[in-house]
Order: C-alpha cells, then sequence, then structure tokens
C-alpha cells in the first residue's frame, strides 16, 4: 500500500507500516513492541504497559455503567490523560465515542446526550457544571468521572473493522456542524495514512496541541502517535507551549496554520533554539497553508509538510512529501481511496471514510453515486498532486455571471511575505458589486523591512497580483486588520460572521 511514499522512507521502516482491522489490535501490538517506552505525559508519565493496564480498568468502569459493546458513550474531557484512557476504553471494547468539544454548554450537552442515545459520559471533573443538566434531567446517562478505576481490568473485545469506533463533530466554518460516523477500518486506515512521507517516524516525541475532539488532533496527534510507539506530551495550555518544548524536545509537531504562523513569528524574534535541536518535522493542515511557511521553516531546518484532510475522511487524503518542490500542494492521495473530479469538485470513496452522518437530512445532500461530495474546488498536476482551488459553498456569483473563488484568490494574496493571512468576500458598494481583501499583516515581518506604510506596501503588491488576473477577479477594496480573524476551534477562519467582514 501507499508505495509512491516508499522512497520517502527507508524500507525497513516502511515495511512497519501496517494495515490493523481495529484499534484492538493496533494497540495490543503496540503495548508488546513497545510497552516500556513513554506513551504519555501529562503531569507524569505513562508508559504503554502502564496506560494499558489503566485502560482495560476503565473498560471494567464502562462495563459496570451499563456501557456494554455496542452502546454509545460520550466523552468530555480537555486534552489530558484521562481523555486518552476513556477513548482507548471506549474503542477497544466497541462502545461507540462521540467526542464533544469543551466548549459546549450544558445546555447542548444535554441535547446532544439524548439525541445520541448516548447510555454513559465520561467527563472531567473539571467540567462538572457541563453535565448538571443532564444529571437532572436525564439521569439515565451514566455519569462518569474520567478520574474513576477498577481493581480488575476487562479484556479488550476483536471488534469487527465496520463496526463505529467515534462520532465527531465537523469544523462548521461556513453552516453547521454535522456528527460524522467513523469506523473502526476508517479510524485505522487515516492512523496509518500519517505515517507516511516522513523519513522517521516510529518511536518519536509529538507535543499534543491541537484538540484531541477535532479529527486532526485525535487521528494524526494521537492515534498515529499510539500506532508508532511514540511519546506524547499533552500540552494543557497552549500559551506554554514554547515551555513545553524546552522540557519535552519533541520531534515531531501537528499544528494547524494558524498555530505555525504564531510559532514562525516567535522562531523570527527569540531564534530557532526556541524549538529545540530536535524538532524535525511539522505536519500542517485543517487549513490552506501558505507557500510562505513551507519556505521559512526550511530555512531554520524544519521540513514543514502540508496535507489535506476532512472530518468525514478520518482525517487524511493526501500528504505532500515534496513540500518544498510543491509548496502549493497538498499532496498525493493515499491509496486506498477512489476519487473524481466533477465539474471541478472533489468526490471521494474508501476505507478511510466516514459511515456517514448522523442526520440522514444530511447524508441524502452529501452522496451521489456512491461518493461523498466534499464541496471542496480541485486541480490536479501531470505527478498526480492534487491542488485545492475553493469551497464550492464560498463560491461568489458575480452579477456578470463570472465565478470567483475566494479560497483561491486568498492563496495567491498569502503569498505577499508581509501578509500573514486574508479573506476575501464581495460587498455592495455605491450601487455595484465589489471584491473585498481584508488582510491580517505579517507584523514581524513588516517591523524586519522597516515598513512604516503598511497598507501602502500592501495596496502595491496587491495591485501588482491584480494586473495578472482577470478583470472580474481583480480586488477593488482593501482593508488591513489590527486584530485577528474569529477562528473556529481548530483555528480556521470562520466566515460569514461580523466580526470577520468589515464592510
Amino acid at each position: 500500500m501507499n508505495e509512491k511514499f516508499a522512497k520517502y522512507t527507508d524500507p525497513q521502516t516502511f515495511s512497519r507500516i501496517v494495515e490493523y482491522p481495529n484499534v484492538t489490535a493496533m494497540w495490543a501490538h503496540s503495548v508488546s513492541a513497545y510497552g516500556q517506552n513513554v506513551a504519555i505525559v501529562d503531569g507524569e508519565s505513562y508508559t504503554y504497559e502502564k496506560l494499558d493496564a489503566e485502560v482495560a480498568a476503565f473498560r471494567t468502569v464502562l462495563k459496570d455503567n451499563g456501557a456494554v459493546p455496542g452502546t454509545v458513550v460520550g466523552i468530555l474531557c480537555p486534552n489530558s490523560y484521562g481523555f486518552v484512557k476513556a477513548f482507548l476504553a471506549a474503542a477497544t471494547y466497541g462502545t461507540p465515542a462521540v467526542l464533544l468539544p469543551v466548549h459546549l454548554d450544558a445546555m447542548t450537552v444535554f441535547g446532544i446526550a439524548s439525541k445520541f442515545g448516548m447510555k454513559a459520559l465520561v467527563y472531567d471533573e473539571a467540567l462538572s457544571d457541563k453535565v448538571a443538566i443532564l444529571k437532572e434531567k436525564n439521569p439515565q446517562v451514566a455519569l462518569i468521572c474520567a478520574s474513576a478505576t477498577a481493581r480488575e481490568g476487562t479484556a479488550a473485545l476483536p471488534v469487527p473493522a465496520q463496526t463505529p469506533a467515534a462520532i465527531l463533530f465537523t469544523g462548521g466554518t461556513t453552516g453547521k456542524s454535522k456528527g460524522a460516523k467513523l469506523s473502526q477500518g476508517a479510524l485505522m486506515a487515516g492512523t496509518r495514512n500519517g505515517c507516511y512521507g516522513i523519513r522517521e517516524i516510529f518511536q518519536q516525541r509529538y507535543l499534543l496541541v491541537l484538540p484531541l475532539t477535532h479529527v486532526f488532533g485525535l487521528i494524526r496527534n494521537l492515534m498515529t502517535s499510539l500506532y508508532t510507539g511514540s511519546a506524547l506530551f499533552i500540552c494543557r495550555n497552549n500559551k506554554d507551549m514554547f515551555r513545553d518544548v524546552a522540557v519535552f524536545k519533541p520531534t515531531i509537531m501537528v499544528l494547524v496554520p494558524a498555530l505555525a504562523e504564531m510559532a514562525l513569528n516567535l522562531s523570527v524574534q527569540f531564534g530557532r533554539n526556541m524549538w529545540g535541536a530536535d524538532l524535525k518535522t511539522i505536519i500542517c493542515g485543517a487549513a490552506p497553508v501558505a507557500p510562505y511557511l513551507v519556505a521559512e521553516y526550511a530555512k531554520l531546518g524544519i521540513t514543514l509538510l502540508p496535507g489535506y484532510g476532512l472530518t468525514e475522511s478520518s482525517n487524511l487524503v493526501s500528504g505532500n512529501p515534496e513540500a518544498l518542490r510543491k509548496p502549493e500542494s497538498v499532496g498525493l492521495i493515499y491509496d486506498g481511496m477512489e476519487y473524481k473530479i466533477v465539474d471541478g469538485e472533489l468526490w471521494l470513496k474508501g476505507i478511510n471514510m466516514m459511515d456517514g452522518y448522523v442526520t440522514e437530512e444530511d447524508n441524502a445532500l452529501a452522496y451521489e453515486d456512491g461518493y461523498f461530495k466534499t464541496g471542496d474546488l480541485v486541480r490536479m498536476d501531470e505527478e498526480g498532486y492534487l491542488y485545492i482551488t475553493g469551497r464550492l459553498k464560498e463560491i461568489i456569483v458575480l452579477s456578470t455571471g463570472e465565478n470567483v473563488s475566494p479560497a483561491e484568490l486568498e492563496v495567491k494574496f498569502c503569498a505577499i511575505d508581509t501578509v500573514q493571512d486574508c479573506l476575501v468576500y464581495d460587498m455592495q458598494e455605491a450601487g455595484r458589486q465589489i471584491l473585498v481583501l481584508e488582510v491580517l499583516p505579517r507584523m514581524t515581518r513588516v517591523a524586519a523591512l522597516g515598513i512604516q506604510d503598511i497598507y501602502g506596501h500592501i495596496k502595491q503588491e496587491v495591485d501588482r497580483i491584480n494586473q495578472m488576473l482577470p478583470s472580474f477577479e481583480r480586488i477593488n477594496k482593501l482593508i488591513i486588520r489590527d486584530t485577528d480573524f474569529i477562528r473556529t476551534p481548530a483555528m480556521k477562519i470562520a466566515r460569514n460572521l461580523n466580526g470577520n467582514v468589515k464592510k
């Protein structure tokens, strides 16, 4: 499988990237192969063997609370050892886990628990107020503190690959969030794909800063770390990221572009040493990755690898092992996926795709001819490298009938080295429809160049790019922001919000 990635890893390492039918089989191998190695660091260090014993005990806790195989459990925990323990217990016992973002309010938690028919909800003690309404209104749902344990363990089960493993909520950047059902087999396919395209992948050191309720954090950061016998340091507060880097000395980081940009700005101010000498690779995705980031991290001796994924595809669809050569690409599509491009839109089906959304009305709109319609507009070059050119739902239809892809334009303007991030949208001004570019400047670069007139400098660069665009795609109005955009929990720009559109 995925032989096109073989040349980026030595043959012996590549041969160790194997297929597991379920989380139980993967976890059993990791415990056997790496038992005395550190698996998780969260205040204290937990070896694979110690984590395995506590996962077994938590399976007993689930069983004693009526959460038997086939019943649904919820997990409401921040990034923590408790989350990891609860998720592995559920996944190796055949109890599908609904992963609840910690920002949800108590009424929403109650509603989701009722809608999904949860038998139990595992919660962090610090979030007890979030389960108060559920406790009062639906006492049939067993509430389990994540710190609970049992004297005896319960054996893991050989859960069939088609069994649901997790329900994750989509990002909802332009619409409502939807619950995607991921099977054991899909989860393991996404986990395995995370191993491809990297020279050294086994027994690494990861720092976790992304939320485990997001597919990128869960699968690429947590599950691929456990698959490869690596150690994972849980950063409880992103403000402490570099303090934790200094302590743990990670070799691989998994970041969204906004975090990579923030870290790069600090690196420019304080130097490469703040990353430590051991960091070699950054996996970057969940939003468009500016080519600037690839080039600037390379100057620091760090390989930044863009990729593309969806909640609906168990995260990973493609990965780019040739980022320096093709910095605008999201890479090669992984084996095990079928795809076609229909009127520019990417359609997918394959082993790592979800079993569907929880709500049937969402499924009716999501599929055609057995393929999941991603909503992403793409192109592919002659070498099979994929490029995202926009979102179907974000297409701006001009009064002339021309279609404009904001995302495709944003990539072009983000290539300006003094632009950190940007947003393109349309508005009415003086009775006509115009295109607006809203820019968040890269202030470290502005300072380094000694630029006094930020607007004038960026306007000059925008005008230069405008001259290379068709007339209908040219920017008519430039706005410079002095605050960051409003973002989703996954750090993507939340489109169509008043705070992000300064009309």
